[in-house]
């Protein structure tokens, strides 16, 4: 099984053609997909759609690190996501915190804010024994650092897009129990975690789409979605000199892992 580990079905890129990218998404070999939440614009619209697909369309629950930027109520927002965590909607369950992060790329200026609501909502996951969804961009050295003071506290989650260095690797699975999320960048022709990935463990990567960001090969400057994630385990498959059925076997245990059995 194919398990689209990070989509955002639900972004209103989808809304005139949602179902039947779904559709296609399940005639390519998808069988689940995990929905990270961003915000509270658009919370509504993933507990919609996780209500439609129940046995298809996981959704977690966290607030975005750029959601954080010149938000004057992110701390009010931040206590939206404990109370969601504490009582779900009707209809909805959690299986993980996230997206939950730190990015620096368009501006520097929050960064205390965005490491407060990241510290914040790890928290949150280890109260509730859920796995965390990572963003990291333009902050792999803070983001390391961050996470080694959740050393030794069980600790679990995915390293959504992974593109640091194999020190930052390295760094991150000593903390607790990660694996690393990996879409179309590593299909590109400049692709920098295609460089590092033969220092990582198969055992340690999940897949992953971002819809309707972040398409892979030849789908570059179109919609992602969730029905090109055989191109990326192709991809990956191609480097580690393996087929792509065991990559999606893999993978497929290894989201077990994090997520547990109780949710597939």
């Amino acid at each position: 099984m194919l398990i689209d580990t990070h989509s955002h079905m639900y972004d209103v890129a989808f809304d005139d053609d949602r179902d039947e990218a779904i559709a296609r998404a399940q005639a390519a070999g998808v069988g689940k997909m995990l929905l990270p939440a961003v915000d509270r614009e658009s919370y509504d619209a993933m507990f919609a759609l996780s209500r439609r697909y129940p046995a298809y369309c996981r959704p977690m629950m966290g607030l975005h690190p750029t959601s954080v930027n010149g938000n004057p109520d992110y701390r009010a927002d931040l206590d939206r996501v404990a109370e969601y965590l504490q009582a779900p909607p009707a209809g909805i369950r959690f299986c993980g915190v996230g997206e939950i992060g730190l990015d620096f790329y368009w501006s520097r200026d929050f960064r205390e804010q965005q490491m407060q609501a990241l510290r914040f909502q790890i928290e949150l996951a280890l109260a509730y024994d859920l796995p965390v969804a990572i963003h990291t961009r333009d902050a792999w050295d803070e983001m390391c650092g961050l996470l080694e003071d959740f050393g030794g506290r069980g600790l679990r989650g995915v390293m959504h897009s992974f593109c640091g260095t194999a020190e930052h690797y390295r760094r991150i699975r000593a903390v607790g129990t990660f694996c690393f999320g990996i879409g179309g960048p590593v299909t590109y022709k400049k692709s920098a975690v295609a460089e590092v990935l033969p220092a990582m463990r198969l055992d340690e990567l999940l897949l992953e789409t971002d819809s309707p960001y972040l398409p892979p090969v030849p789908y570059r400057g179109k919609r992602n979605e969730s029905g090109y994630l055989p191109l990326i385990c192709e991809r990956i498959a191609a480097i580690y000199g393996i087929s792509p059925d065991e990559v999606a076997e893999t993978t497929a245990r290894s989201v077990r892992k994090i997520f547990g059995d109780a949710f597939f």
